[in-house]
């Protein structure tokens, strides 16, 4: 066989593969979105190896251990004990996969610039075990052209024909944790590549774990995608917590408001205030279009005016909770001691990434309050680059007799576990961000809207 029949073959093999479930999977990156995309492919029956540079979680799911709270150990040990899936730190072992999947983090500078150094770092790792037969597929959020002009050109130094060797697409991460209606597996998979035999090898790759996938042209393409699903969001919150501010000013209740809104059954879709934006998507992603439409000398007054508004959503949350200190316990900041309920950025999760409540602490704490708090799933606050001072932190016990040395309770995230009725009347002043306080009679005059 020639080399150009065996160029011709590539494809068709890798698809044969795939379609027999004999594909072997590599995934890159084992958190929120690599670990259940991970299992997903091992419950298939899929050869999985999980890579990550963190050894201690590697240790965990080598032993059949969850550090993800909506993905159970048994459902790792299931893989794991089947022996379809193991997890590494040594990359080299990622040349035995035929497919690889990319989903580490694409965090902001400290200017909110694009970092992507964990995506070079990563296809830098993969050069040389990469070989003719090969799908790499990357999940990351970026801005479009990150496939194309990042990833790409790092993995074209192997020297295999891009389209008919070695085979390169783009898929966004469509992952809400903690959602109980919509799982990996039953959210639609956009897929783009720039080549057609790319684009079908990826269809055929997610199509094994995933009900609906949807083609789009390009890889550019699909990363607008997710771009756009992000600044949708983004936008809608700032505008709803613009409404909250306007309303309180004109003392309307905007949760009532939205829920009476919402009976329309056309024309509007609810969205709801909150203590500031969490989560490693709606923070960031909108961050990444305006850096790149600047490349293209357009402005993006929309989207830059909602990232103000959501970012000032802590200070105005502060503002109300120091006012109602002074007016209803004639307290000062200074001295006050806060209980911080929800240290998660949403809630019923464990995930802390971006979480408006490290911003909510930092700020109080330069007013001279001491803030401590309680959150049935963050029993300690991990590092971030963000708030270094803050790691280690722990969360206190729910123990209705010590909140009594507290002048008020602060909610941030409205995780259910919580009884918000006892809580309430634990507190001389309780401010709500969240509307958890929604159903409770009893105290309802210490409580406070924010």
């Amino acid at each position: 066989m020639n080399r150009i029949e065996t160029i011709a073959s590539h494809a068709p093999n890798l698809r044969a593969k795939i379609d027999a479930g004999e594909a072997r999977i590599g995934v890159i990156g084992l958190g929120y979105v690599g670990l259940p995309l991970a299992r997903l492919f091992a419950k298939a029956g899929h050869p999985t190896i999980g890579f990550d540079i963190d050894p201690a979680k590697v240790e965990e799911l080598n032993a059949g251990r969850s550090y993800i709270r909506h993905l159970p150990a048994s459902d790792i040990a299931d893989i794991v004990e089947s022996g379809r899936f193991s997890a590494t730190v040594d990359f080299s072992r990622a040349g035995a996969c035929d497919a690889l999947i990319v989903c580490v983090p694409t965090p902001l500078t400290r200017h909110r610039e694009p970092d992507l150094t964990y995506i070079e770092k990563t296809a830098e790792a993969l050069l040389p075990g990469l070989r003719p037969g090969h799908l790499v597929v990357l999940e990351s959020t970026s801005y479009p052209g990150t496939t194309d002009g990042v990833l790409r050109p790092i993995l074209a130094r192997a020297g295999l024909a891009i389209g008919r060797e070695l085979f390169v697409a783009y898929s966004p991460e469509r992952e809400d944790p903690g959602n109980r209606q919509f799982s990996t597996d039953s959210i639609p998979k956009v897929v783009g590549a720039d080549d057609a035999a790319s684009r079908e090898l990826a269809l055929a790759l997610y199509g094994r774990i995933i009900g609906q996938t949807v083609p789009v042209s390009s890889t550019r393409a699909a990363e607008a995608v997710k771009i756009t699903e992000n600044v949708f969001r983004s936008v809608n919150i700032a505008l709803v917590n613009e409404l909250k501010v306007i309303f309180e000013a004109m003392g309307i209740d905007v949760w009532e408001v939205i829920d009476a809104a919402k009976t329309k059954p056309f024309g509007f879709m609810p969205f709801y205030p909150g203590p500031g934006l969490g989560g490693h998507c709606i923070p960031i992603d909108p961050f990444y279009l305006t850096w790149k439409a600047r490349e293209h000398e357009i402005p993006t007054r929309f989207i830059e005016l909602a990232g103000e508004i959501n970012t000032a959503m802590p200070g105005y949350v502060v503002d109300r909770l120091v006012g109602a200190l002074s007016e209803r316990l004639g307290k000062a900041a200074r001295g006050a001691r806060i209980l911080l309920f929800g240290i998660a950025y949403k809630k019923d999760v464990d995930d802390m990434r971006e979480s408006p409540a490290l911003k909510l602490i930092e700020k109080l704490e330069a007013l001279g309050a001491t803030v401590d708090f309680h959150d049935p799933y963050v029993p300690q606050i991990p590092p971030t680059r963000a708030y270094p001072d803050l790691a280690g932190r722990r969360s206190v016990p729910w123990d209705i007799a010590a909140f009594g040395g507290y002048d008020a309770a602060l909610i941030v995230a409205d995780h259910g576990a919580v009884d918000y009725a006892a809580l309430a009347a634990s507190f001389p002043l309780v401010v709500d961000t969240r509307n958890a306080t929604r159903a409770v009679v009893d105290g309802r005059e210490r409580i406070v809207r924010a």
